[in-house]
């Protein structure tokens, strides 16, 4: 066995926090169970990038093989050289190896490649009981074996390597995985899936120090016929676990539990008439699901698509164009300052509860701030416009009371991404609408004063902040806060809409 360079002393991986690179080595099966198809979908579930070297084609589905095709071996060692010439390997599992000359010449690249990890699942027996190897080879796989550091035998194959009969039970399994593990300097991870009962026990055999040591990992067998390529998907787990972690009791453990996992969901994959394949991804699909994370960059395209309409009616209402053209009449642009200044009471209440909630210091303190500015600020600004008795006189009108109602309700539910994605509206549409209104202005303008508001760069800064916290929030998010996030975004547009439309800003009867 050649040493091991993974880890240091402490079990800690050099180049920390690296993807590993896999490389597995081993025939095809083209319904995706077990072979080249499935160490790939193990590597992949088990946080590995997984490359292949193909020893054999075969034709196979669930009921048996027919047919198996070798490709000549200069061609197989061309696969290896070109995969070991270019790519840093972190890991090697090796499966099925038809021939002599197979195996001597994975053997030979071996001792010339030297990878860190090596673990042979050494596949000899077929599910029929038949031995897939002739004398020649299977003493080619037992040189091999001393090259391994980790064998993952069935019981009829642990036996084959010990050159003694199949064990029969489970204390003698252990006992034969010691003797093999001591013959070839390997580790043996014994497997009890051969053995009758509803114990499924693994086991890590060390025999390779002064005396043996065995780690136990329990089991309970699953009923069901979805078991093909299992030993082919676990030691693929093995090799891409161990190379992340550089402790081999904890890749046997999160491997087994990965495996069982894709055992009890195979059924449910309906692959097959036979023996059919494992759910390799049926934990990441079920915790994960398959729905891709859009960027903040999309989150705010589509946020902004979406509520297109909304802005388009914005911009054709009366009171927006007559305040763009210096046309409105003043009682009305009053009548507006004196709702958004109450509005603006409510909002600094919902900005502070932002605050409050917020998960990191830097958007507790943007929420803070725009709390403060809302009423240090913007309401006072507002005020200095308005009569002192008109101010005192103004109620919050229906659209106003709506608006703020929709905010305060979403920040009494204390979902801190819900509640930023509610609030966005006031500073993207606002900022939106106002600069485009300022573009609009001239010196003799009656609301020039005002729209110069509109241009200011720190609100410019506060609105682009304002965005990038709720998109990345949202990108970050799983997919029913997302859909909750949007929602709340677009009805707050809704709301802003309202807001300049209300019949009691130009005195009318109607919206538009």
């Amino acid at each position: 066995m050649q040493p091991l360079c993974l880890c240091d002393g402490n079990g800690i991986m050099r180049r920390e926090g690296r993807v590993p690179r896999v490389l597995s080595i081993a025939g095809s099966d083209p319904t995706g169970g077990a072979g080249i198809q499935a160490d790939l979908k193990s590597i992949a579930a088990n946080g590995g990038y997984g490359m292949a070297v193909l020893t054999a084609l075969v034709a196979q589905n669930t009921q048996g093989v027919r047919s198996v095709h070798l490709p000549p071996v200069p061609f197989l060692l061309e696969q290896l050289e070109a995969v070991s010439d270019d790519v840093e390997i972190d890991a090697v599992k090796i499966g099925m190896l038809a021939t002599t000359d197979v195996i001597l010449a994975v053997t030979e690249w071996l001792d010339r490649i030297k990878p860190p990890v090596v673990v042979l699942d050494p596949v000899m027996i077929a599910t029929s009981g038949d031995r897939l190897l002739d004398p020649g080879a299977e003493q080619a796989l037992r040189k091999l074996a001393s090259r391994a550091h980790l064998l993952t035998p069935n019981i009829p194959e642990l036996a084959i390597l010990a050159n003694e009969p199949v064990a029969t039970d489970w204390p003698a399994v252990l006992e034969q995985a010691g003797r093999v593990s001591a013959r070839y300097g390997v580790l043996v991870l014994a497997k009890g899936g051969h053995l009758d009962g509803s114990s499924v026990p693994d086991a890590l055999v060390d025999a390779t120090g002064d005396t043996v040591e065995t780690t136990e990992f329990p089991g309970t067998r699953i009923n069901t016929t979805n078991t093909h390529g299992t030993g082919c998907s676990l030691s693929s787990a093995l090799a891409t676990r161990y190379a992340r972690s550089g402790q081999w009791w904890e890749a046997v453990a999160e491997s087994k539990r990965w495996l069982t996992e894709s055992i009890r969901h195979g059924a449910a994959l309906e692959v097959g008439t036979g023996h059919g394949p494992i759910s390799h991804l049926a934990g990441l699909w079920e915790r994960g699901g398959t729905t891709t994370r859009p960027t903040p960059g999309e989150v705010k395209a589509n946020w902004w698509n979406g509520i297109h309409s909304i802005r388009q009616k914005i911009d054709t209402l009366p009171f927006v164009q007559s305040l763009g053209d210096g046309t409105l009449d003043r009682e009305a642009f009053l009548r507006y300052l004196c709702q958004d200044a109450l509005y603006l009471r409510d909002y600094s209440r919902v900005l502070a509860a932002a605050s409050r909630l917020a998960p990191t210091a830097s958007e507790q303190a943007f929420w803070a701030h725009s709390a403060h500015g809302a009423i240090v600020g913007e309401l006072q600004r507002r005020e200095s416009w308005i009569p002192a008795q008109a101010m005192r006189e103004a109620r919050p009108s229906v659209t106003t009371t709506e608006y703020t109602n929709h905010l305060l309700a979403t920040a009494e539910r204390s979902d801190y991404r819900v509640l930023i994605a509610a609030l966005l509206p006031c500073f993207w549409l606002y900022y939106d609408v106002g600069t485009r209104l300022h573009q609009l202005s001239h010196p003799e303008h009656s609301y020039l004063s005002w729209l110069d508001t509109y241009a200011d760069e720190n609100f410019a800064q506060s609105t682009s902040q304002a965005i990038d916290i709720v998109t990345r929030a949202a990108a970050h998010a799983d997919d029913a806060t997302q859909l909750a996030m949007r929602d709340a975004f677009r009805l707050s547009a809704s709301h802003e809409h309202a807001f300049f439309a209300a019949p009691d800003i130009l005195g009318e009867s109607n919206s538009e």
